[in-house]
């Protein structure tokens, strides 16, 4: 299985080992595709996530209207670009940084566009997250993730999403990838800059245990809820 497809099937699980919410997932999916831009073969990428946040906040500037957005863009492009691969962006500071900044850039378009658009608040978080994949996501994922991802938001009626959910989903997929390539020989830098030691399967492993741990603690008022209503039964 290819690197994106093992990346995203990973964290597709793990996403819903915590919420259904097909929001949530689709963060989560788009997150695990995000530390493979530190590698050479991306680099016409980045250049091309460098070329968009410059566009976008000469645009907002011209427009007096906020451009941290295309700021934060521009600095995304930047650590793919100066970042060695599987260091900083596979470590645990790495993760963190770039889901807070992934996350700012969704939020901060989210409050931008609601003050100048017609469309629906509730539609328009779903249309930014379908945006945010086709900047981070494989093309050959697109065509899949796209159309599952509304057809899901449509039936289950998913249009709520917080702003610290949006930041724990996106996490959630970033730490995955990481998580997923301690297993392989090569390991990961789990905390570069600051540390070039290696961790491997014991890391994966331990890891995996405590996000089961955490999922059962979210879940357990729903257990609870299906046991009592299958006693009640």
């Amino acid at each position: 299985m290819s690197s994106y497809k093992g990346h995203s099937l990973f964290a597709l699980i793990l996403a819903l080992m915590f919420s259904f919410n097909p929001l949530i997932i689709a963060l989560a999916v788009i997150g695990a595709n995000i530390p493979d831009f530190d590698h050479k073969f991306k680099k016409e990428n980045v250049y091309k996530i460098i070329i968009l946040g410059l566009l976008i906040f000469i645009s907002l500037y011209i427009l007096k209207l906020p451009y941290f957005i295309g700021l934060i863009i521009v600095f995304l492009g930047v650590t793919f670009y100066f970042s060695e691969h599987r260091s900083f962006t596979h470590s645990i500071p790495g993760t963190i940084i770039l889901a807070s900044a992934v996350s700012l850039i969704l939020i901060w378009a989210w409050e931008l566009i609601i003050n100048v658009t017609i469309l629906p608040n509730n539609y328009l978080i779903a249309i930014l997250i379908a945006l945010l994949s086709f900047l981070f996501l494989n093309k050959r994922l697109l065509p899949i993730f796209l159309p599952l991802f509304f057809i899901s938001v449509v039936v289950l009626q998913s249009f709520e999403i917080t702003y610290i959910q949006i930041v724990l989903a996106l996490f959630l997929g970033l730490f995955s990838h990481v998580v997923l390539d301690a297993t392989t020989p090569a390991g990961v830098k789990l905390f570069a800059p600051v540390s070039s030691k290696k961790y491997y399967k014991n890391f994966a492993i331990g890891a995996i245990c405590v996000l089961v741990i955490l999922a059962l603690i979210v879940r357990i008022p729903l257990l609870f809820k299906l046991f009592e209503n299958f006693i009640n039964y």
